[in-house]
């Protein structure tokens, strides 16, 4: 198999530098000594090198750099310029060679899982945009472990969760061998049709729940539970719901009709160009759901590279309730 040569670099704009890294060490040389044998003795070549090197630095530069006097030398203002800039290009130089001859840092896998299946919506592009961003950093899905992901972070079967409701026993951020952080909150809202009785309400009081039916897919425990203390605090109404299994389901459910859908806020949104459904809101205010990472510490690193990609990457519903 033939292989395709990479492409040419692109030229450098503008002209050439004239000088060279030898004319900034050696004005850093002349303004640390002071005279041209200092200088040469610190750079261990003769006076007359020094000299000579001096004119020919000041001839690429087109610019006197150092007034020679009885007692030495002495910088100009363009000398000054030179040499206050010459350190800083050295340096950059030196780190940039570093760079070149390091070892190219090992590629980082690891398996991550979200407790909640909405994130599958839209984790996806997320890594993508992550790889681009990261292309040392390898994200693998670990979907099976979706029903149990504190079990499977436990035993060290992902490296990574994203949780919303399942608490995380024994970790803490200062220590332990699991760790979790605080990552973004999303909005659970409720979605009716439009031809429902609730349709024409501004917003949704805790009694409309209570008369359901509500519509919703099959929750984890964790996150039922964090449902009606969230919503209904120490009371347990009895509540009527519909299940399905999937999204399109509790969506066509309420399309007919058949109750409030409860859906995370980027689930809904999908949902809403026909027309004929509605978002609507408690009237206590929004019902944020908040999620967290957690991570086992040896992936610790990782999971901090994680952070700043999910932060600004879930979707936000922007369809006002009707």
């Amino acid at each position: 198999m033939s292989r395709i040569a990479p492409p040419p670099a692109p030229p450098a704009t503008g002209p050439r530098p004239q000088l060279e890294v030898r004319d900034l060490e050696l004005v850093l040389a002349l303004a640390a000594a002071g005279s041209t044998s200092g200088a040469a003795s610190a750079m261990h070549i003769t006076q007359s090198a020094v000299s000579r090197a001096l004119g020919q630095a000041e001839e690429r530069v087109g610019a006197r750099l150092f007034e020679r006097t009885g007692r030495g030398v002495t910088p100009t203002a363009a000398g000054e310029r030179l040499i206050a800039g010459a350190g800083l290009v050295l340096a950059q130089l030196r780190e940039l060679e570093r760079e070149v001859a390091a070892p190219e840092p090992a590629t980082t896998r690891i398996r991550l899982v979200c407790e909640c299946y909405t994130a599958y919506r839209w984790l996806p592009s997320t890594m993508a945009s992550l790889r681009r961003r990261l292309p040392r950093l390898e994200v693998e899905l670990a979907v099976e472990h979706t029903q149990d992901p504190v079990g499977a972070l436990a035993r060290g079967d992902i490296d990574v969760a994203l949780l919303t409701t399942a608490s995380l026993p024994g970790a803490r951020e200062g220590g332990g061998a699991l760790v979790e952080r605080p990552l973004f909150s999303d909005e659970v809202v409720f979605v009716v049709s439009t031809s429902h009785p609730l349709a024409a309400r501004g917003s949704l009081t805790r009694d409309h729940l209570r008369k359901g039916p509500l519509i919703t897919s099959n929750t984890p425990p964790a996150e039922a539970r964090w449902f009606m203390s969230t919503v209904f605090g120490r009371q347990k109404p009895r509540l009527e719901f519909l299940r399905f299994p999937l999204t399109e389901a509790v969506i066509d459910a309420a399309r007919a009709g058949m109750g409030i859908a409860v859906l995370s806020e980027w689930m809904a949104d999908g949902y809403l160009g026909g027309g004929d459904l509605t978002v609507k809101r408690l009237s206590s205010g929004p019902l944020r759901r908040p999620w967290r990472i957690a991570c086992r510490r040896a992936s610790e690193g990782a999971a901090e590279r994680l952070i700043a990609a999910l932060e600004g990457s879930a979707p936000r519903l922007t369809a006002r309730a009707g």
